[in-house]
């Protein structure tokens, strides 16, 4: 018989994403969104803002209205004992070594952070692979996306592209900044195949570091909450001088 996470993990072989239902428990819940406000509200660093990266919808400078609106607060891992166990979890690690099959370990590197998308000053992300940034020896990563509350189209939810993972594209199908190009009648048509599932509080989504993917705009009246971890293989080391390799790793607990 076929267990659940064998299951997910071969959707997310075929797909490049999988949703799991009820990955959090509702007091683990609880307790991320009690953290998630107070941390934002505390507004520490390193923060990331909407208007230094200027995506679509953004402010156009920290000087405007809504420039001062916090896209993610970074070093999730660092901020609080309750963010740094949903990121290690057994449960997190038996679902990424079953994946693997093998030691695994979370980046600090990448993601590794609570991500907001907010009204009105919440931009729009392009359609991208997060590889594209990330060097490993092996593009082998997968990250886990924890909603908070509830994702859905009207307030930004993720956007993918089924199966993208596996289909390969020269470098011209993306723009400058490594973005998909929406423009090309070739990527369109892909883009085309796009899902973007509905997500509970306490959801999760699994997807892999060449899966396409984008978010909309939150044209809700609440802020939305996720906390996003990435992880790899052991063996698949970072490559030395790079981002990927500019901070300690952490080993997940068997």
């Amino acid at each position: 018989m076929v267990n659940h996470s064998q299951a997910e993990i071969a959707e997310l072989r075929r797909q490049g994403y999988v949703v799991v239902p009820k990955f959090l428990g509702s007091e683990r819940l609880d307790e991320l969104n009690r953290i998630a406000r107070s941390q934002l509200a505390a507004r520490l660093e390193p923060l990331e803002f909407e208007a230094d990266l200027r995506y679509p919808g953004a402010p156009p400078s920290r000087a405007a209205a809504g420039g001062e609106t916090v896209r993610r607060l970074l070093g999730a891992h660092g901020r609080d004992p309750g963010f740094a166990h949903a990121g290690t979890s057994r449960a997190v690690g038996d679902w990424m070594r079953g994946y693997f099959g093998d030691r695994v370990v979370m980046s600090r590197a990448h993601h590794n952070c609570l991500m907001t998308k907010h009204p009105l000053y919440g931009s729009l992300t392009g359609w991208h692979r997060d590889i594209r940034y990330w060097s490993f020896a092996r593009e082998d990563l997968v990250s886990v996306w924890l909603a908070l509350g509830a994702e859905t189209v009207d307030n930004g939810a993720l956007w993918f592209v089924p199966a993208s993972h596996l289909m390969e594209f020269d470098a011209d199908r993306f723009d400058a900044a490594k973005f998909f190009r929406a423009d090309r009648a070739d990527n369109a048509k892909i883009i085309e195949t796009r899902v973007s599932p509905r997500l509970a509080p306490g959801d999760a989504v699994f997807f892999h570091c060449n899966t396409l993917h984008s978010a909309g705009r939150n044209l809700s009246d609440t802020v939305k909450f996720s906390l996003v971890f990435t992880y790899h293989a052991a063996a698949n080391a970072p490559t030395p001088g790079t981002r990927s390799a500019s901070m300690p790793e952490i080993a997940l607990l068997e």
